[in-house]
């Protein structure tokens, strides 16, 4: 089972996805509502998937770069009501390598997952 840790600042956000994950057949190890904190239990839990809000991935913290030098093989899933083109290409040249859209729609958020986690195995496989 792939663990995840979870960062927003919104409760409810974190809750949602908590729900989706978990009836997903993901293993929701720790979730916190700053960076700094994410950081933290990603570092006690190793997390396979890394979900992050937009807000704490801009905030100064440098969670992903952070994540992407320690733990390279954890997939980082950047979490926001808006994406525009800016702000994703953005979020990639940090090493997000998925985004997840509020507000949720379960059978979304997993696919998208999937379809990451397949699009990174392709990846590695070819090189």
């Amino acid at each position: 089972m792939l663990k995840a840790v979870i960062v927003d600042s919104n409760a409810i956000s974190r809750g949602l996805l908590n729900t989706v994950l978990l009836d997903g057949g993901y293993d929701v190890v720790g979730q916190t509502h700053t960076g700094h904190a994410g950081w933290v239990l990603a570092q006690k839990h190793k997390p396979h998937l890394f979900c992050i809000a937009r807000e704490q991935v801009e905030d100064g913290e440098d969670v992903v770069e952070k994540l992407r030098a320690e733990m390279p093989k954890t997939m980082i899933f950047m979490v926001s009501g808006t994406l525009d083109a800016a702000a994703v290409q953005a979020a990639l040249a940090r090493g997000v390598q998925g985004f997840i859209v509020k507000p949720f729609k379960a059978d979304a958020v997993l696919k998208t997952i999937r379809n990451t986690v397949l699009a990174i195995v392709r990846q590695h496989r070819g090189a």
